[in-house]
């Protein structure tokens, strides 16, 4: 069954003084293409994540975000005192000099948002707190998983409904079929009239340039052809994942087989029905493009 690239999941995680939310993503691309933003904490769990993907996602451009939100106190975030008295006797030097009176309140709150007046101490990664994440993420890549599978059901029902419609096109074919073959037998004789006296036509030589002619508009074997490619395309949807790039080549099979069958029409009510087929293919691959 077909499987869409797009997908979206999210995870939430309540932890100890943290909210974890983790959110992935994917669209379609012709590759695998990860691009990750975690928290410093957890970068050295970055090919992990990346593995886990690789794993369960096969192919598309996917892009994983995990976002950490306190809900507690912060005991990792301190005021650098130093840097703090050394930003204050400054200031209170600068007051002095230029006679301008220095409100110690607010001038704290300003010391406070410069630079390093704050600082974080290092974290260990919790292998307990990681072990949560990583089932959150594996879950949030469960969910776009399920996302892919309702979203490949829908282009599966929207392609195979465009197959079936080149397969009626096919079949209204052959009833112009006999009526073409007259329209050249007659023109050919036409224009012998014009050119050449009749007593002067080897009647034999004349039905065997037409047979030869017929010969090359024959249409038979790509009528046969596209019916198979369809078929083939139907049954491979069918009875496979991961197979939006071999079902993209018999699509291009299916279009050859279309545009010889429009080369070498010669009638006009063919080639409508030629164009309509090429309509519903263009479609097909549009939806291919998404397919995993």
């Amino acid at each position: 069954m077909l499987i869409s690239m797009t997908g979206f999941g999210k995870a939430t995680l309540e932890l100890e003084n943290k909210k974890v939310s983790i959110e992935i993503k994917s669209l379609n691309s012709k590759q695998l293409d990860i691009n990750t933003r975690i928290p410093n904490l957890y970068k050295e769990k970055d090919l992990v994540l990346r593995n886990e993907i690789k794993n369960q996602l096969e192919r598309g451009k996917v892009e994983l975000s995990v976002f950490i939100e306190s809900v507690g106190t912060d005991k990792d975030t301190k005021i650098n005192k130093p840097i703090v008295e050394a930003y204050y006797q400054q200031l209170t030097e600068l007051s002095s000099e230029l006679g301008i009176p220095m409100d110690k309140e607010p001038i704290l709150q300003t010391i406070v948002k410069l630079p390093d007046a704050l600082k974080t101490e290092h974290q260990e990664l919790d292998e307990e707190e990681w072990n949560q994440i990583f089932a959150g993420f594996k879950s949030a890549v469960a969910d776009l998983n399920s996302f892919r599978k309702q979203e490949g059901d829908a282009l599966q029902a929207d392609i195979f409904e465009r197959i079936s419609n080149i397969e009626k096109l096919l079949e209204k074919v052959p009833q112009y079929e006999s009526k073409r073959i007259e329209t050249v037998k007659t023109r050919i004789n036409d224009n012998l009239k014009e050119f050449v006296e009749k007593q002067n036509v080897d009647k034999n030589r004349f039905e065997q340039e037409i047979i030869y002619y017929l010969e090359k508009l024959d249409i038979t074997e790509e009528k046969v052809r596209l019916a198979n490619h369809c078929k083939y395309f139907i049954e491979t949807a069918n009875n496979g994942n991961s197979i939006g790039k071999k079902l993209g080549f018999i699509a291009q099979e299916i279009g050859r087989e279309i545009n010889t069958l429009g080369s070498k029409a010669n009638d006009s009510d063919i080639q409508k029905i030629v164009i309509q087929m090429k309509d519903e293919l263009e479609k097909i691959k549009e939806q291919l493009l998404n397919v995993l």
